[in-house]
């Protein structure tokens, strides 16, 4: 192996350019050349690709967002992309391609495998809510964020008795809620996994209220409900005046947490380590604070839902 490319795709995440300059340098430690795509899959297709030395990577460790852009491309989702993929990839003569992203990029990491490409997958994703591992890069940022916000919310929420809903990213998981909620006393959170009606909503705030809480923090995962339905719903079966603040793509910036950075430059390592050992067409995922490296189809069996006992004790640390 003496040249792999390195490239990110779907949503960026906090981490994602420490997972970038970790990758360069480490291969260019062991002796590799070391080539970085713009804009993910679109910019494979188009053909985005330069040289990356040590220097290109300096100072991006603790930069939010990706050196490398980013871009969705739905229409690599089809054969006719994937092989044209492929043969951009063979034309500039590159033995491995390591890709940092989720499920959906690893779907694509899996699909140029398939044409006999090898790949490794870095999981990036705030949401972590990636098959075959229990942690991805950029979550526990986006969690410091959505607390850090909160914090602030709760100040006038507090100084004038009310009910503040934040809505925070989980189209389809609610790992970023629930942990967020945990951490920042949240009194009720709405995730998509575990359905809850508005009257039993309201039936909680009735009862704390009632016992002498005056204000509250609602956590709304995007997928769960709209935060305004919420609202609308509040105001219209309760003597309360809720407020309704949207997260949204403020989650996914600033600078990379500690824990970030450092599972970004592990997974890079373990990646760069797997492909100079003959290991192929793996996700480096973190098992029990491991990181190991998992096939494409082992990586896809495995699940890790939210937790339970988290998502229960806040109901009971909330009242």
């Amino acid at each position: 192996m003496k040249r792999i490319a390195v490239l990110t795709s779907g949503g960026d995440a906090p981490g994602m350019n420490a997972a970038v300059r970790a990758v360069v340098r480490k291969g260019i430690y062991e002796g590799l050349d070391v080539v970085g795509i713009h804009r993910g899959y679109e910019g494979l297709l188009n053909e985005e690709l330069r040289p990356l030395l040590r220097r290109d990577v300096g100072g991006i460790v603790n930069r939010g967002g990706t050196l490398l852009k980013t871009a969705r491309c739905p229409e690599f989702m089809d054969k006719v992309y994937q092989k044209k993929a492929a043969e951009v990839l063979k034309k500039y003569d590159i033995d491995a391609l390591v890709v940092i992203g989720g499920d959906g990029s690893m779907a694509g990491a899996q699909a140029l495998a398939e044409l006999g490409v090898v790949t490794m997958t870095i999981p990036g994703t705030i949401d972590n809510d990636m098959c075959g591992t229990e942690y991805t890069i950029g979550f526990d940022t986006a969690l410091n964020t959505v607390v850090e916000a909160v914090s602030k919310i709760r100040d006038t929420t507090t100084a004038h008795d009310r009910v503040a809903i934040v809505e925070v990213m989980g189209r389809h998981a609610g790992h970023i809620a629930v942990g967020s909620g945990l951490a920042c006393g949240a009194e009720i959170v709405l995730i998509p996994e575990k359905p809850v009606p508005l009257e039993d909503v309201c039936r909680h705030l009735d009862e704390t209220h009632r016992a002498g809480k005056t204000n509250s923090i609602i956590i709304v995962a995007e997928g769960a409900y709209h935060s305004y339905d919420v609202c609308n719903f509040i105001k219209e079966h309760m003597h309360i005046s809720p407020s309704v603040t949207v997260l949204g793509y403020l989650q996914r910036g600033g600078m990379p947490s500690a824990k970030d950075a450092m599972m970004a430059a592990l997974m890079s390592e373990a990646a760069i380590d797997g492909l100079l050992a003959g290991k192929r067409n793996c996700l480096t995922a973190s098992v029990n604070d491991h990181v190991l490296l998992l096939p494409y189809e082992e990586a896809k069996s495995i699940t890790y839902p939210v937790s339970d006992a988290w998502y229960d004790l806040i109901s009971v640390l909330g009242r």
